[in-house]
């Protein structure tokens, strides 16, 4: 009996003074979510088609690509187009693969309205350009082409 108290009270004072060791610490857990736009897919592609000399008509095409923003950005959300491979000042131009004759061309990005809902519900952006009749007339025959990066930035 005597050997039961003596654990019994050993017992009870390491409860009791592991009970006055024990402290709490209260843990604040933040997060902020980024603000992003991104393309849904890396490339797009706008045809012209074919650019007759003979009728010297400007030449119209349009494509779309789409893309997000993170929901609810309330960022101004910008659209760029950079000026290809072969620049001349601040002109576009594409450029033959054979005989290296150039053809001007103009883009417009137009984004498409709504607001940012995030991956889920992406926006589209339409965009176009124009090839002047007067700039192909006297070119080679030949595939023409540039690289244009775009760029999205909230």
């Amino acid at each position: 009996m005597k050997k039961s108290m003596t654990v019994f009270i050993a017992l009870a004072v390491l409860a009791a003074g592991g009970a006055a060791w024990a402290d709490s610490n209260t843990l604040t857990v933040t997060a902020n979510v980024r603000g992003t736009c991104k393309f849904t897919s890396p490339t797009s592609t706008l045809i012209f088609g074919a650019l007759d000399p003979s009728s010297g008509v400007d030449v119209n095409g349009s494509t779309t690509t789409q893309f997000w923003c993170t929901k609810g950005l309330q960022t101004q959300v910008t659209l760029a187009a950079g000026l290809g491979l072969n620049p001349a000042g601040s002109t576009r131009q594409m450029k033959d693969s054979v005989s290296t004759d150039l053809i001007p061309y103009s883009l417009t990005l137009t984004p498409g309205g709504g607001t940012n809902q995030g991956p889920a519900s992406p926006r589209t952006l339409t965009i176009s350009g124009t090839v002047l009749g007067a700039d192909y007339i006297g070119k080679s025959e030949g595939n023409y082409s540039d690289t244009v990066s775009l760029t999205l930035t909230p």
